[in-house]
């Protein structure tokens, strides 16, 4: 069995985290869901950092964080040492989030209508190795400025 799929919400994205959710458990993943499942009103930072949180100390694969828009909880994200939360559009910048940049949390806004289905983006990320080489450097880099 993989590694368990951590994802959080906050009250804007609750149908969104239902979605993918019901996607990746299809698929045979193990999901642990830390988000709301009512449109009741929490504070998306709060549910950033209870993420990265558990994301940093336990055997996860990646996390999934989603807000109304997918901003604020991307922002709250990376200001946690050791994330690098991506807030992809579409699949090509999905799959570019770990091909390149070897993110550890993606985000979504379930206010947002998007092109690509955010299943799709998802299964892009997930289906893509990070490519190391010249990236390793610049993702080194990118960590380098928590200090």
């Amino acid at each position: 069995m993989s590694q368990p799929i951590l994802i959080g919400n906050d009250h804007g994205a609750v149908e969104l985290k239902n979605t993918i959710v019901s996607h990746l458990e299809k698929k045979g993943f193990e999901v642990r869901d830390l988000g709301v499942g009512e449109e009741e009103a929490v504070d998306y930072p709060d549910k950033a950092e209870e993420l990265c949180r558990e994301l940093l100390a336990g055997d996860y694969m990646f996390g999934i964080l989603l807000c109304g828009t997918g901003i604020g909880i991307s922002i709250s994200a990376n200001k946690m040492d050791g994330i690098r939360c991506a807030l992809p559009q579409d699949i090509f910048a999905a799959e570019m989030s770990k091909l390149h940049n070897n993110a550890n949390v993606i985000a979504f806004g379930g206010r947002i209508k998007y092109q690509d289905s955010v299943t799709d983006m998802v299964d892009k990320y997930m289906e893509t190795e990070f490519e190391g080489g010249r990236h390793e450097r610049r993702v080194g880099k990118i960590m380098d400025l928590e200090k």
